[in-house]
């Protein structure tokens, strides 16, 4: 498509939400004017323009949370885009992943319980950090350094937990045991170099191709 086929508004710009690939969570919502959706895409990575600074931004240039597009689309009004990304850290500056973390629905169960999600992305972040920093005395730090057999046991102990939790009809054992599980399967991915994202992405594939039957 040709980039002067966009309507943008009389100061120029159009607007762009920003949504992590895998996830599909929306992350922030910015404006971008020509030349900075023209550099998003040169570059592959989010380019956005200022309305207080009145100047171009690259995002992540000084905190180093740069965001890889993967896909833009523009809504069928041509004047909205759409930037699907792989985040290397929080989109917000205050340090959040997402700029939208207040509810207005303040009772509305269904809509808080998404927050409960971002604690597997805290989780592997905290991982991550153990992996690399290796602290005293730290469960997982002891995990990575007696290495990938110590962990495959553990995640072998633990799924064989679950198994027995469930034959005995144990719910309050088996959230228990189930989280332990997911702890030593994301220390495992992490030893092993993939993303849980990854996983997330094959979940979501398999959905799309079921949806599709």
């Amino acid at each position: 498509m040709n980039l002067e086929e966009l309507k943008f508004d009389e100061k120029g710009l159009i607007a762009a939400i920003v949504q992590d690939a895998a996830t599909l969570e929306v992350l922030t919502l910015a404006y971008m004017n020509g030349e900075s959706l023209q550099k998003s895409i040169e570059t592959r990575e989010t380019w956005f323009y200022s309305r207080s600074r009145q100047e171009l931004w690259h995002k992540g240039a000084t905190s180093g949370n740069t965001q890889k597009i993967v896909e833009m689309k523009f809504d069928c009004d041509k004047d909205a885009v759409v930037v699907l990304v792989e985040p290397t850290g929080p989109a917000c500056h205050n340090g959040t992943t997402s700029c939208f973390t207040e509810s207005l629905l303040k009772e509305d169960e269904a809509a808080a319980s998404l927050k409960d999600y971002e604690i597997l992305l805290a989780l592997e972040k905290v991982i991550h950090e153990r992996e690399q920093n290796r602290p005293e005395g730290a469960y997982t730090t002891y995990l990575f350094e007696k290495g990938v057999d110590k962990i495959l046991k553990k995640v072998g102990e633990e799924a064989s937990e679950v198994i027995i939790a469930a034959k005995n009809r144990d719910a309050e054992e088996l959230k228990w045991e189930a989280a332990d599980l997911l702890y030593h399967l994301m220390v495992l991915f992490t030893e092993q170099k993939l993303s849980f994202k990854e996983v997330l992405k094959v979940l979501k594939k398999r959905h799309e191709g079921a949806d599709k039957k």
